[in-house]
């Protein structure tokens, strides 16, 4: 009996070591719901679940362990809606179209993504990749072969000849490139069925398109419409078939306008936005993913002589400082917005400026928070697992140094990651 009662004493031990939690205590929490703060509060963490938000610093049982966060803000992980992790732009972009491998874009990648977590973004979506690497590396992440953040993933980008997804755009004519469906390139409704069935069978979880011309595509024009009212209503109705929604790159008004009236489910940079598509978005709960960030950085590269091709310089000078103005008129207007930053054009692991950016254009700063929490969760359909810290979420829980509602540039100074209940940075 005596032996009995010792090994089911050791076993009891055991469990309890085994389901021992996490006490993070904060001295400011921000938890992506709430429009105000709390202070001193403590997230108890068990495996990857947060099971308890607790006021005051909970004294630790046997075997928990405490992470002294007192001086921080504690939020939830971050989620950034736009992102091309297969890559980073510079002068030599268009010569890697020519020298890069598959192997090549696939290290670049788990590089990036590895970056992109550390900045405390635990969630991304990605619109457009070569390869379809950000597949693999989707599979790679939630196998926990590889740190990154949880990735939704469009493959390859769909586009119309010479369109600005045109992966031979600049391309000279002895190439005789005459890229297919497989490739991304439509040129009909049934083209456009084909491509989204293929996005389906290479495994990505949404689709994207260009709607219109973009800034760094060799081609001439950033703003016109670049697919037929048919070709965009075979996208989204095969798409709608399979499961997967739209996110549609647009510049010009009228491309944009097609693609909202189409139905997809958000509209990437939106430069030259009307106010009446601003009134389609709103009528139809369209989302708009602003990316000012993207339109300073071109803007600031615009000034630099050789940095990009001589026919996108130009598009990149006038097209980046007028995001910030769209946006401004946009959040006053109450057009659904969600975070996202085209990260890959800057730099990978700087997403966290686009706050500061969405600040000036005159957003509140725990507006601005909540778009890259709890807004991003309920966009993406997680919001049952993401976006907010309360009991029965997954663990995404990252802390910035001071107050970012007074300072928001706070956001750019991650120093704790956690995802899934696993630390990442600390």
């Amino acid at each position: 009996m005596k032996k009995l009662i010792t090994l089911l004493s050791s076993l009891l031990f055991a469990a309890g070591s085994a389901y021992s939690d996490t006490l993070i205590h904060a001295g400011r929490l921000i938890d992506g719901d709430a429009d105000r703060a709390l202070t001193e509060v403590t997230v108890r963490v068990s495996g990857d679940t947060i099971t308890g938000i607790e006021r005051g610093y909970t004294l630790p049982g046997d075997g928990d362990t405490v992470i002294d966060l007192e001086d921080q803000t504690v939020l939830p992980g971050l989620m950034d809606m736009h992102v091309h992790l297969t890559g980073q732009y510079s002068p030599r972009s268009n010569l890697n179209r020519f020298i890069l491998n598959e192997a090549d874009y696939a290290y670049d990648a788990a590089m990036y993504a590895k970056r992109t977590l550390e900045a405390g973004f635990t969630v991304v979506r990605n619109l457009g990749d070569a390869f379809n690497v950000t597949v693999a590396l989707r599979k790679a992440i939630e196998a926990g072969d590889v740190p990154g953040p949880r990735i939704f993933t469009a493959a390859k980008t769909l586009a119309s000849t010479g369109g600005h997804g045109d992966p031979t755009n600049g391309w000279a004519a002895h190439f005789g490139a005459d890229p297919t469906p497989k490739d991304g390139v439509v040129n009909s409704p049934e083209d456009a069925r084909k491509a989204v069935r293929q996005r389906y069978k290479d495994g990505a979880d949404w689709i994207k398109i260009t709607a219109t011309g973009g800034v760094l595509s060799v081609a001439k024009s950033g703003q016109n419409p670049q697919f037929t009212d048919e070709e965009l209503k075979a996208i989204v109705a095969t798409a709608t078939d399979y499961g997967m929604r739209v996110a549609a790159h647009a510049h010009g008004t009228e491309g944009m306008k097609r693609a909202v009236i189409a139905g997809v489910a958000s509209i990437e940079h939106g430069t030259y936005m009307s106010e009446e598509v601003m009134q389609l978005m709103k009528d139809r709960g369209t989302y708009y993913v602003p990316t000012i960030l993207a339109g300073n950085w071109v803007a600031e590269k615009a000034k630099i002589d050789g940095f990009f091709p001589e026919l996108v310089r130009p598009k990149a000078a006038a097209i980046g400082p007028v995001i910030k103005s769209t946006f401004a008129r946009a959040y006053a207007l109450g057009v659904p917005i969600v975070f996202g930053t085209d990260t890959g054009v800057s730099a990978h692991g700087d997403n966290a400026q686009e706050f500061a950016l969405m600040v000036e254009g005159g957003m509140p700063p725990m507006e601005a928070i909540q778009s890259a929490t709890s807004v991003a969760a309920r966009f993406l359909e997680i919001a049952d697992t993401h976006g907010t810290l309360a009991a029965g979420k997954q663990a995404d829980i990252i802390a910035v140094p001071g107050n970012p509602l007074d300072d928001i540039t706070a956001m750019e100074r991650v120093s704790f990651v956690m995802k899934g209940g696993k630390i990442y940075k600390q």
